[in-house]
């Protein structure tokens, strides 16, 4: 058979760019997303055409590294030298750590079914089904066998002979591709961007200036209350950091929003750090899409990693903690909590959130039309985020009129707003997105987000190396997984952290606060001066810089 005859005939071989992502990547990408039991063989179909790779040839050429005829084949087609072949050997075998009773929750999940469902189409079963189920058991099957979850043991844990649409997956990788050249694209204009911001800059020596990276002067106090919104039948419990500010002055209020999976706890850190310089700041637990939801997924106690009804009560806890706070101010305060005048901030899934509150609106007919786009759910958070789809269709309306600046890190937000949503949002607001993030890709969900937001004072900030999670809160498993991701790098925690911190709090003090001491901070060259000396920099930008990333965005189209 004419492989290049094959293709030629209905695309151009150049275009695929070889075979290699067809044997090597495919298969690549079925371990690393999904769970098996034992097959013979694995089917590529590109049009009438089929090939088989049998099972038993990776298994040999695994344990011996003899290559027979049929995967010969591959390795011709895809011209692999010697060293692509060791490492694809490498590749079949090698373990990934994660734990098999998680693995078999998560994919048991409604965002895990999504996933399968997505890539079942892909991965078919005889007589063009929808792989999902197959899929699922050669996962779980793997992940629970003395070998473990490899590439594999999860081919060899399939139940079925399955086929692979080669014309689809390509393009799915194509778009991939497509995404990491984005990135790069992107992260170069930002550097651009913030260097020709900091050329008009006000020239400043920040080293003269305080340290806004190093702790406050006043001491911090914490509590934690447990609240109950009876209107919604809901309790959560908040910390709160107070500040050991003594006078009769206004505090300033901050309200802090964990991510998906995530909890108040995690944010503590970045709460005494604001809290030092004179904020009030508040956590709340956002049940029903915190730790203990992911725990409940795990324990087999929920079927779902989040519940849809999240995205109405997020935004709602961030207002009922404001109005906890009005009714305890003149008691607890002595009425000194500046409510008027409120700052929230949130990471992912409490971005969008505190963007919900700052004034964006939900936009259903939009994000139906990027939850049917094809691979559209190649922005990871937009599985996430079709979940919504679920609520009755009807206008929300979550903005607070006390909330006057936001500040969302990785937010989960671009499909779900979209550019009519977006538009409403007129507060002071800043993201953030990170080079690396694959849960809220920064090309998809903040810069494309940034020149639709009308407000007045906006900021989008860009950290290399950032990958959406705190490193320093993982545990040792997840930890040494992405050690073992070869060709992955990422900054340190403690260096983003840094950035974080020092650029929350300048924002919030010019913005909420109107400190005219802390407005130097605000532009691109304190940016600069904050990574001068690092391998990962952190970019900023503000809306000087629209135009010029909305000329990029279609730079990028127009080339891609």
């Amino acid at each position: 058979m004419n492989i290049c005859r094959i293709f030629t005939s209905c695309q151009q071989l150049s275009n695929i760019k070889s075979l290699r992502v067809l044997t090597l990547g495919v298969l690549s990408a079925l371990l690393t997303a999904l769970p098996g039991k034992a097959a013979e063989n694995i089917y590529f179909q590109y049009g009438p055409i089929i090939k088989s790779l049998p099972v038993r040839s990776l298994e040999n050429f695994a344990k011996t590294g003899e290559i027979d005829e049929d995967l010969k084949f591959y390795f011709q087609v895809a011209k692999a030298n010697d060293e692509t072949k060791n490492k694809f050997r490498e590749l079949l075998v090698k373990r990934l750590e994660l734990p098999p009773l998680e693995v078999s929750q998560f994919f048991n999940s409604e965002l895990g079914f999504d996933i399968l469902e997505r890539l079942g189409q892909y991965v078919q079963i005889p007589k063009r089904n929808n792989g999902k189920v197959a899929i699922r058991a050669g996962i779980v099957l793997a992940a629970f066998d003395s070998q473990g979850l490899t590439l594999l043991n999860f081919l060899k844990k399939l139940p079925v002979d399955m086929s692979v649409d080669v014309e689809s997956s390509l393009q799915a990788f194509n778009q991939l591709e497509r995404v990491i050249e984005a990135t790069k694209f992107f992260t170069e204009k930002m550097s651009s961007f913030s260097a020709q911001e900091s050329k008009t800059d006000t020239s400043v020596d920040f080293a003269q200036l305080p340290d806004l990276r190093q702790p406050g002067r006043f001491g911090v106090t914490e509590q934690r209350w447990v609240l109950k919104d009876p209107k919604r039948n809901r309790q959560f419990y908040v910390l709160v950091y107070q500040p050991q500010k003594s006078g009769s002055g206004k505090i300033p209020v901050l309200i802090l929003s964990h991510g998906l999976g995530s909890r108040p706890e995690d944010f503590a850190g970045r709460a005494k750090h604001l809290a030092s310089y004179g904020f009030l700041v508040a956590l709340p637990q956002h049940p029903g899409s915190d730790t203990q939801q992911v725990e409940d997924l795990k324990d087999g106690l929920s079927g779902s990693y989040f519940l849809t009804s999240e995205f109405i009560d997020r935004p709602r806890d961030i207002s009922f903690v404001i109005d906890e706070l009005e009714r305890r101010n003149q008691s607890s305060f002595g009425g000194r909590l500046d409510l008027q005048s409120v700052g929230v901030a949130g990471h992912s899934f409490g971005g969008y959130g505190a963007l919900a509150v700052g004034g964006a609106t939900i936009d259903f007919e939009f994000l139906q039309k990027m939850c049917d786009r094809p691979f559209g759910y190649i922005d990871t958070s937009l599985l996430l985020q079709c979940r919504a789809l679920q609520l009755p269709r009807q206008a929300y309306n979550f903005r607070d009129p006390r909330v006057k600046a936001v500040f969302a890190a990785n937010p989960v937000n671009y499909a779900i707003f979209g550019p009519k949503g977006l538009s409403q949002v007129s507060v002071p607001v800043f993201l953030v997105g990170g080079s690396d993030d694959p849960a809220t890709p920064v090309v998809f969900e903040q810069t494309q987000s940034f020149p639709l937001l009308s407000s007045p004072v906006k900021y989008l900030a860009l950290a290399e190396g950032q990958a959406h999670i705190n490193l320093a809160n993982l545990d040792a498993g997840m930890t040494h997984t992405l050690n073992s991701i070869q060709g992955l790098s990422l900054a340190s925690p403690f260096l983003l952290e840094s950035y974080a911190d020092a650029m929350l709090l300048a924002f919030f003090e010019t913005h909420l606060v109107q400190d005219s001491a802390y407005k130097p901070y605000m532009q691109s060259a304190y940016a600069e001066y904050l990574s001068q000396d690092q391998k990962f920099k952190i970019f900023l930008i503000s809306k000087a810089s629209d135009n010029a990333v909305k000329e990029a965005i279609v730079e990028f189209k127009s080339k891609h």
